[in-house]
């Protein structure tokens, strides 16, 4: 994922010295704002790298109070009617620079509140960060790590193993559930004041979303999906019963193959992480971007890859400077899940190292945040597609049926899955923010099993939801990862149309063509943010978004050839 700070600040009386509203009044305003914001971010960003690959007290303490300096600057009332009057007479007609004055405007707008509300969101935020990047879940007694848990749950037979790891997973939401309902509200009170129904509502007018239209989107692939995936879950539910000696209709949310149930199990017999065993997980995904003319070397030369006690669990991209110094933070084990993941994390690496630095600094980040996402997972896919192995030579020619298979299989229950997980949390986001107070474990298990069919257990702990750390650190983003997806399966469509003519769409897996990379360069890393989104998509794929390309590949091929 892309580290995002997304706390808000509040208005304060002093503001900058107004410019003329003209297009050389905005360049001034530019030029003044970059040399107070660029150093401003590149410290801030080395503070939470500081602080996520170390897990310190004081590193976190230090990025609060760099995040809070950062976000102060945007809340300056005198140039945020500066920017707002400027829009109003549209004298600025220059693209790019009409662009960075909407982008500009947004990021002031979401920040016109109370400082010591702003110092009161930011503060509550990074504790909750802190304890989710630190919290160790316990099996009697003994802390577990996350791997351990993702290990158990992919791949025990024992259900009162699998029963006792999955709730260890759930103890991080008990603890933190009530701290992050205060946030929320804290949230909301910041969002009202600028005149919006909710915080969801005004993340989504800031992100240039409209409410309406996201809904209808998100309806259209609920339709489009829940056939397919109502039979998908049908012979999930056969596999793993007969697996763990269960009928379908006693398994229960530990008995699935991740915490959340939004990855894809393997449905085979097949093990398909045996051909990953003692590979060099690192060197392999960076073989391949530099096959298609997309080198990560000095990426991954500032990263922090392996695990270590207190250290950050996940994984993330971020871009410390627009200038090229990008890293990934990871927890590499050899396996599928981290082959997955460092495809997917680099995605979002090359997207920022290669966005054009002849750009103004304001428009050298990606188009949209669903638009790194989606090259992020397009890359991340290639790890459940067999033909990907043979390429790299993780599996020979005599392996390809057997394995084409199994991934192909995995690979559509992936999307399928994932497409239901994110109808769990946009909706789920959407009645938090809208009524913070209400039954939320019974929000939750509603959502969890109208879209995934997941049964709530009588042991379902207090807070389940609150383990979801996206609801702290990335608020009302989650829907941007299937936006992503959606996005994901039209830029593939467009590439095989235009590189790979005639091609089978799921036999295209780039290995060592520098076309594709070029394509990227050209194509969707080049026009940074200078493009709206909605512009972006049809610029890089020749359609607007929706989920027609997504369907296309995976609901119409859910049963797997024989």
């Amino acid at each position: 994922m892309v580290v995002l700070f997304l706390s808000l600040a509040l208005a304060q009386g002093s503001g900058k010295p107004m410019y003329p509203f003209s297009s050389e009044g905005f360049t001034r305003f530019l030029h003044q704002h970059e040399k107070t914001v660029a150093p401003l971010e590149r410290d801030a960003n080395l503070a939470w790298w500081e602080a996520a690959t170390t897990g310190k007290e004081e590193a976190y303490a230090k990025q609060a109070e760099l995040q809070t300096k950062l976000e102060t600057v945007y809340t300056d009332t005198k140039a945020f009617a500066y920017l707002k009057e400027l829009r109003a007479k549209g004298v600025v007609q220059d693209p790019k620079l009409r662009r960075q004055l909407d982008l500009l405007y947004l990021k002031y707008l979401g920040r016109q509140f109370d400082p010591e509300l702003l110092k009161q969101i930011i503060a509550k935020a990074t504790a909750a960060e802190q304890k989710f990047a630190t919290f160790r879940g316990k099996v009697n007694g003994q802390e577990v790590t996350d791997n351990q848990i993702e290990e158990v749950l992919r791949s025990s037979r024992n259900r009162e193993e699998r029963k006792a790891f999955w709730l260890a997973s759930k103890q991080v939401g008990a603890a933190l559930a009530a701290e992050v309902v205060a946030l929320v509200k804290l949230r909301n009170q910041a969002a009202r004041k600028l005149g919006f129904r909710d915080f969801f509502s005004l993340q989504l007018a800031l992100n240039e979303q409209d409410e309406t239209w996201l809904l209808h989107l998100f309806a259209e692939l609920d339709r489009l999906t829940a056939d397919a995936f109502s039979a998908l879950k049908a012979r999930i539910d056969q596999v793993q019963g007969q697996r763990l000696a269960a009928t379908p209709d006693e398994l229960m949310p530990w008995d699935y193959t991740d915490r959340f149930f939004q990855e894809a199990p393997n449905l085979s017999d097949l093990d398909l992480d045996a051909p990953l065993q003692g590979k060099d997980i690192v060197a392999l995904v960076a073989s391949f971007y530099k096959g298609i003319g997309l080198d990560p070397t000095s990426i991954l030369a500032r990263s922090d890859l392996f695990e270590r006690p207190g250290k950050n669990p996940h994984a993330f991209c971020t871009d410390i400077d627009r200038q090229g110094d990008v890293r990934v933070l990871a927890n590499v084990k050899p396996n599928q899940y981290w082959l997955d993941t460092m495809l997917h994390e680099l995605g979002h690496g090359v997207y920022s190292f290669y966005v054009d630095r002849n750009l103004p600094y304001f428009l050298r980040a990606d188009a949209h945040i669903f638009a790194t996402e989606g090259v992020a997972m397009l890359f991340g896919r290639l790890a459940q597609n067999a033909r990907f192995y043979l390429a790299m030579g993780l599996i020979g020619p005599e392996q390809l049926p057997t394995f084409e298979k199994a991934m192909a299989e995995k690979l559509t229950a992936q999307a399928l899955i994932f497409s239901r997980w994110c109808q769990v949390m946009l909706r789920f986001e959407k009645e938090l923010y809208a009524n913070p107070d209400q039954d939320l474990d019974a929000l939750w298990w509603s959502l969890v099993e109208r879209y995934q069919g997941v049964k709530r257990p009588e042991e379902a702990p207090k807070g389940a939801w609150a383990s979801k750390i996206h609801i702290v650190s990335a608020p009302v983003y989650y829907h941007n990862y299937c936006l992503g997806d959606l996005y994901a399966s039209q830029l593939h469509a467009a590439i095989v149309h235009e590189l790979y003519p005639g091609a089978e769409p799921g036999h295209v897996v780039y290995v060592g063509n520098p076309k594709v990379g070029e394509f990227f360069k050209k194509r969707v890393f080049g026009p940074g943010a200078s493009l709206s989104w909605s512009k972006f998509v049809e610029f890089s794929t020749g359609a607007p978004l929706s989920p027609q390309a997504f369907a296309k590949q995976f609901v119409l091929t859910t049963k797997p050839k024989e």
